[in-house]
């Protein structure tokens, strides 16, 4: 899905013809000149801003994704807690920046009046709720993690 996403932004990309001279246009946006080239994402020009934001997401979440397929095709023993523990660590941070990524590109293509329209903007409550329960999560796979180190230097 990530690898996806950067390669077909939300808004698309600067489409060109056979015949086009220039492969670059310069255009007005925000009362700012700016150059807009073939086969560059249209929204990282318009909404530079949040389209970096869904890019950083984007990005977090590709390299986690690559990081836990490599972790698992390794051949690291799985059946010991530290293994386990990092590999759920990095699923908490591929879901949580997933879920960034699809708040951001929602943002980006959906109308203001509908983003707006949208009691107690529903979008931003379930990120909140998402960030509790990883939160949550991740606080008992560490919590975890240490009480089982304590308790092996104890032995």
């Amino acid at each position: 899905m990530t690898f996806s996403l950067a390669t077909n932004p939300p808004g698309g990309v600067v489409q060109a013809s056979l015949d086009d001279e220039g492969q670059c246009i310069t255009r007005v946006i925000k009362n700012k000149s700016k150059l807009i080239c073939v086969g560059e994402a249209i929204l990282a020009s318009y909404k530079h801003d949040a389209y970096l934001k869904f890019l950083i997401c984007n990005t977090i979440c590709f390299i986690a994704s690559l990081s836990i397929i490599l972790f698992l095709v390794s051949g690291i023993p799985l059946n010991r807690p530290f293994p386990v523990w990092l590999l759920s660590i990095g699923m908490c941070i591929t879901l949580t920046s997933l879920s960034l990524t699809y708040l951001f590109a929602a943002n980006m293509v959906t109308p203001d009046s509908l983003w707006k329209s949208v009691d107690e903007n529903a979008f931003g409550i379930a990120l909140i709720v998402w960030v509790a329960i990883v939160s949550i999560l991740a606080i008992i796979l560490i919590v975890r993690l240490f009480v089982r180190v304590v308790y092996k230097c104890l032995k």
